[in-house]
């Protein structure tokens, strides 16, 4: 009589981890002392993200604070502001290194210079800057906002690495026992 090899139970979801890759990619992964990869994660995502922000002079992650009544989805902030400019979707889900952006939106002040903590870092830059970068730039800023973006967008597949943990491999025993019983339904 064959034995049924015993399957592994289902691994819960590690919300902690999910939330810490979030907050700084690659930290879920360490916290799980998954080291090499949480510092792969960390070092190429983050590289790319500041790469990005170089590329566009410091001015292509922000949310900006615009006249959302002629929107044609949402008419009201701040999804307004997001549907004017949908890049920062992206960009929000690499962390604490967009923060400071979401903090220059809840304290924007046109009569202000800048945010006390902040500065002008991630501000929305002003309409006659963005015009200066777009039409005598060498695009650059419009690629640094694309790499800033994918960076974002690849933290949710790290974010994703971290919920559901570490993959583990079935015991040489029970694999061995599986390939039989595999080999004796095929025959």
């Amino acid at each position: 009589m064959t034995q049924h090899p015993v399957p592994h139970r289902p691994q819960h979801i590690d919300w902690f981890a999910g939330f810490l890759s979030y907050l700084i990619p690659g930290f879920g992964q360490i916290y799980q002392r998954r080291y090499a990869k949480g510092i792969l994660f960390f070092l190429s995502l983050f590289a790319l993200f500041f790469y990005g922000m170089w590329m566009g002079q410091g001015k292509n992650v922000y949310l900006p604070d615009t006249n959302v009544k002629n929107n044609m989805v949402f008419t009201s902030k701040p999804l307004g502001d997001l549907e004017n400019r949908p890049h920062f979707i992206g960009q929000f889900w690499i962390g604490i290194a967009a923060w400071p952006a979401i903090v220059q939106y809840a304290t924007f002040d046109p009569a202000k210079k800048g945010q006390a903590i902040f500065g002008e870092w991630q501000r929305t830059p002003p309409e006659n800057v963005l015009n200066d970068l777009q039409r005598n730039g060498d695009k650059r800023w419009d690629l640094g906002w694309v790499y800033t973006v994918i960076a974002g967008v690849l933290n949710i597949l790290v974010i994703y690495d971290a919920m559901a943990g570490p993959a583990f491999r079935d015991p040489k025993e029970v694999a061995a026992a599986a390939t039989q019983q595999q080999t004796l339904v095929a025959t």
